[in-house]
């Protein structure tokens, strides 16, 4: 697997829509930092937000929605909140 990206962000992206879970998310992050390849110019980038993500499963350090919007900032994205009345 080739990591990019576009390719954590839409995983980020999964878990706060709540399509994915947190455990996910993190195992997800794990597999890739340890089996993934990542594109030399975002080598740094993606590696430390892997890093990040892959501990979030620890009580001491979870993932706010400030780390989230950092993260996405990172990556080179913009994060926006839409809502709606729930039914």
């Amino acid at each position: 697997m080739i990591v990019t990206k576009q390719l954590l962000a839409v995983n980020l992206l999964s878990y706060l829509q709540h399509k994915k879970s947190l455990d996910d998310l993190v195992n997800w992050a794990e597999d890739a930092f340890m089996d993934g390849k990542i594109n030399d110019d975002d080598h740094e980038v993606v590696g430390s937000i892997l890093a990040r993500i892959g501990v979030a499963d620890v009580k001491a350090f979870g993932l706010t929605l400030e780390d989230c919007d950092e993260i996405m900032r990172k990556l080179g994205y913009e994060l926006k909140i839409d809502a709606g009345l729930v039914a």
